[in-house]
């Protein structure tokens, strides 16, 4: 039911989605070597969210996620990535929506252009935006944010082109295709 904003179904996903980035960040994070920054299951699974929800609801679920994931993990949110973990969600969202998840259809085609698109906006929002954002609000020295920045957006970058299209190719598997079922 939906009267004005979100329906019901939306609201619990964003709910639920931000719960399990939560997990996901704790407890299913690989460290790189370099400070403060990991390789993240959290992102591929914020893109078939956002995909399946929208791009409001990838925005929501990956800044109320990290908030909390910073807050529980660190005593406090880191509110640069925080912003940035928004923003990612919101584009996976724009470019999720252009698909035809629920119908089953996540073709070559499409896992081409969901690829090329996550690549440059994991690039834009991580390499460039993150470090940005941080000697902005927190005075950070360029040289450490823009590194983690780059080993941020290359294992987002790698790990959405993996797990994220393996659960969108799933997910599409799933669904019954357009125009499969026949009347008799």
């Amino acid at each position: 039911m939906k009267k004005n904003g979100f329906s019901v179904k939306t609201v619990v996903a964003i709910g639920i989605g931000a719960a399990v980035f939560v997990i996901l960040g704790r407890f299913v994070s690989i460290p790189t070597g370099v400070a403060n920054t990991s390789i993240e299951t959290t992102y591929p699974f914020l893109a078939l969210m956002a995909s399946l929800y929208g791009p409001v609801a990838g925005f929501l679920i990956g800044l109320i996620g990290h908030t909390i994931k910073d807050a529980t993990a660190y005593g406090s949110p880191w509110w640069s990535w925080v912003i940035c973990s928004g923003i990612i969600g919101l584009i996976f969202g724009l470019v999720g929506s252009r698909f035809d998840l629920k119908h089953g259809e996540f073709k070559l085609k499409q896992i081409l252009s969901f690829n090329l698109v996550q690549v440059v906006a994991n690039y834009l929002v991580w390499a460039l935006v993150a470090p940005s954002l941080d000697i902005l609000i927190y005075s950070e020295p360029a040289n450490k944010v823009y590194l983690q920045g780059i080993v941020s957006a290359t294992a987002n970058a790698i790990s959405v082109a993996i797990l994220g299209t393996l659960l969108l190719k799933a997910y599409a598997a799933t669904r019954t295709k357009k125009g499969s079922l026949r009347k008799d």
